[in-house]
């Protein structure tokens, strides 16, 4: 049994998880082999006597009769394999957005997106009402070079508007051959008009942690998406740059447009960062898919300060992250609300080329508080702001420096431009990030001011 925290395989094939991603073994259940078939515990009312919700022999004739009906009246010849594909997909696609046939094909996608190595464009993608939306691109992909942002949606690929009973074969086509090209009409979110856009597919290979200096004693950290690597990865990356830079004051991590990933990344990366609490629970109908994690001693920042930028792009695992982060009082919050999604699917194996990713959980923060649909709100919000640097002011005299005959300071002569430049280059580059480093000077200072004298 694999459970996973990615938005729907549709939103997931093509591109790189959709809003949230998927995940990896996280119960015993997790050891079947994937050729063999699901075996589900028998419910109570078919145990002990007659089942209320048996199926109604109506129901079975109505569908045996739509489907001689598609079979013989269609325009076009249906194969039965077809058909009963198209069946099985279409019973999923009404439970919710997320839940999915999955065939050999998909099942590939599925492996590649947890290593985040596949050729396409680099974007998370969710099906929606048949059509693609963009839940967000991923860095230094073709996606994100061409300017694609998230909340956009696909209309057209290639030419053919995308409706919903193309929508699945569509979808296929965002991957392919390295080096093959493909146009995508989109819609921006704030917009109505669609802008065309010539892409060239390309070999994705997502390096999910990247981390550096703000400044001195301030780390930057940066998660794209989880992945199997991840927190392997930042347990490297992390202290292999403060042997670099030298004690940490605090340290920012950046989860926006983040789609998710492994359950056992999320984990595993909260735990990183936890000395103690719970990390996030998760509940459903099987007792496989009620889950506890909790974290072990030893923090990475070493108790430092810590900041969390959020987006309406920050999904799923990433979102487990931000709720442990938040509700165990380890670091502040701040952006804009995320995305929402709150529950857990698994994929059940019904051979060794099919399977089922059905959603069988909920999952809640330390709190107990389930985000689903509602998402976490930031400790501070911030709009989805752009900064300019302001011309500098015409007047001759500006600073005590500027006026004549005035008197050097004793001891040296410093610039007083170079901070305020950097300070200013940083808000002009990422508004949301400089409001970041600003807070967690803040929270650095004040930590200063109430540790414990030795």
């Amino acid at each position: 049994m694999r459970v996973f925290l990615r938005g729907s395989l549709a939103g997931l094939a093509g591109l790189l998880l959709a809003a949230p991603l998927l995940a990896q073994t996280a119960a015993p259940a997790a050891a079947r082999s994937a050729a063999a078939p699901i075996d589900l515990p028998a419910t109570a009312s078919s145990a002990s006597g007659p089942n209320e919700d048996a199926i109604d022999l109506d129901d079975v004739r109505r569908f045996s009769r739509v489907y001689e009906v598609v079979r013989q009246a269609y325009v076009e010849k249906v194969d039965n394999k077809t058909l009963m594909n198209a069946a099985i997909s279409g019973m999923l696609s009404q439970l919710d957005p997320h839940s999915a046939y999955l065939d050999k094909e998909g099942l590939q996608q599925l492996s590649e997106d947890t290593t985040g190595q596949y050729s396409g464009l680099g974007i998370e993608v969710l099906q929606t009402d048949g059509g693609l939306h963009i839940v967000t691109p991923i860095d230094d992909t073709p996606a994100a070079r061409a300017g694609i942002q998230p909340g956009d949606d696909i209309v057209k690929i290639n030419g053919t508007a995308i409706a919903p009973q193309n929508v699945d074969e569509m979808f296929k086509q965002l991957r392919g051959d390295p080096g093959s090209k493909i146009s995508l009409t989109i819609v921006h979110a704030n917009s109505d008009k669609p802008i065309d856009l010539d892409l060239v597919r390309e070999n994705i290979s997502i390096a999910s942690v990247k981390t550096r200096q703000l400044e001195p004693g301030y780390a930057y950290i940066r998660l794209t998406q989880f992945q199997s690597d991840t927190a392997a990865d930042l347990e490297k990356k992390l202290p292999e740059l403060l042997q670099k830079t030298g004690p940490l004051k605090g340290a920012v991590l950046d989860l926006r447009n983040n789609p998710g990933g492994l359950l056992t990344a999320a984990v595993s990366v909260s735990d990183d960062l936890l000395d103690s609490g719970v990390i996030v629970t998760t509940r459903g109908r099987l007792p496989d898919a009620n889950l506890r994690f909790a974290a072990h001693p030893g923090d990475l920042l070493d108790g430092a300060p810590l900041v969390v930028l959020v987006n309406n792009g920050t999904a799923s695992a990433a979102e487990i992250v931000s709720g442990a982060l938040k509700d165990n009082h380890r670091a502040l919050i701040i952006g804009q609300r995320t995305f929402g999604k709150g529950v857990v699917q698994t994929v059940l194996p019904l051979d060794a080329d099919h399977a089922v990713k059905i959603t069988t959980a909920r999952y809640y923060t330390p709190n107990g508080t389930s985000i689903q649909a509602k998402g976490i709100t930031p400790d501070i919000v911030l709009a989805d702001l752009a900064v300019r640097k302001a011309d500098r002011a015409t007047g001759p005299v500006n600073f005590e420096s500027d006026l004549p005959h005035h008197l050097a300071n004793e001891k040296a002569v410093t610039s007083h431009g170079d901070s305020a430049d950097e300070g200013a280059k940083l808000a002009t580059q990422d508004f949301a990030l400089s409001q970041a480093l600003n807070v967690l000077k803040g929270m650095s200072l004040n930590r200063a001011a109430v540790k414990p004298a030795r």
